[in-house]
């Protein structure tokens, strides 16, 4: 019997209001930090949302990781803070979205898809990651079934490559490259 998805709590709600559609794939909703340049590296859990703000106008490149998605009210909190356009809000929590790109006046918006090999059923999964590029900082929102950026993280706690001397963009263009190259190890 196939699963259907219902929409309907979404009906009839003006745009721009946040409503989770999907699998909830993660208990809670955690948000990580790793805070960089050429020369150190910060890496902690948050607790306190406001300390991500400050970090808007830093000379480090941060990268905030929010695992998990059906928090609306830190997703919100988020978004207000970093002054995103509700309707980018709602397609965060929204993963039915298709992958596509948006480009905001100081910002741009990313949804890609991450493949993963359930290995208890044989089957492949999908899951949503959103990033959010701007001036010195990349927003991930990951659904919270896997994490495939492990690798990432090591490059720049090893100062390997080119990672750390670069800025927000190429972190953003990692992120997608490291699940693109997932892809191929799926279909493996």
């Amino acid at each position: 019997m196939a699963l259907i998805r219902r929409r309907s709590r979404k009906s009839g709600l003006p745009p721009g209001t946040l409503v989770h559609i999907g699998e909830r794939r993660a208990e809670k909703v955690t948000v990580s930090l790793i805070d960089y340049n050429k020369d150190q590296i910060v890496e902690r859990e948050v607790k306190d949302l406001g300390e991500c703000l400050k970090l808007k106008k830093s000379q480090t490149v941060s990268w905030i990781n929010v695992d998990g998605i059906h928090d609306i009210e830190k997703i919100q909190k988020i978004g207000e803070g970093f002054g995103f356009h509700p309707l980018l809000l709602e397609d965060i929590v929204n993963t039915e979205q298709r992958p596509k790109i948006e480009d905001y006046d100081d910002h741009l918006f990313i949804v890609i898809k991450m493949l993963i090999h359930d290995r208890k059923s044989d089957s492949i999964k999908a899951e949503q990651v959103s990033l959010v590029l701007g001036k010195g900082f990349v927003i991930s929102f990951q659904e919270g079934g896997a994490d495939i950026f492990e690798g990432i993280r090591n490059r720049l706690r090893n100062n390997k490559g080119k990672l750390r001397s670069r800025g927000a963009d190429f972190l953003t263009y990692s992120i997608i490259d490291s699940i693109v190259d997932n892809y191929f190890a799926v279909l493996e």
